[in-house]
């Protein structure tokens, strides 16, 4: 039901491990793995179109330090903030798979 619930914010071979993962754990653990919530990907692609020049998508991506640099260069003159269109998507079910390893080691 978790892989079914959240495949946008994850790659397909992200959701194949997760599967394996979650069916190897007790009920309590994957109760609270379930109940986390992960970061849209198309979402995150909006905000950046929208914001990326001022950095608010590497700032909710947790990069807080690429997020600053982003903002005092206004998106590195804007081509930061276009490159950051393509690979954002990737970026954020990146950072999803991430924080579920985190929630895994909980």
């Amino acid at each position: 039901m978790f892989v079914m619930a959240n495949k946008d914010c994850f790659t397909n071979q992200h959701l194949i491990l997760i599967k394996e993962k979650l069916s190897t754990l007790p009920d309590e653990k994957a109760n609270a793995i379930m109940c986390a919530s992960f970061k849209n990907p198309t979402t995150i692609l909006i905000l950046s179109i929208l914001l990326g020049g001022y950095g608010v998508d590497r700032f909710v991506l947790g990069e807080i330090g690429l997020g600053f640099l982003k903002l005092i260069t206004c998106g590195g003159c804007g081509i930061w903030a276009i490159i950051d269109w393509f690979i954002i998507r990737d970026k954020t079910r990146n950072y999803n798979f991430d924080k579920f390893n985190e929630l895994m080691m909980l």
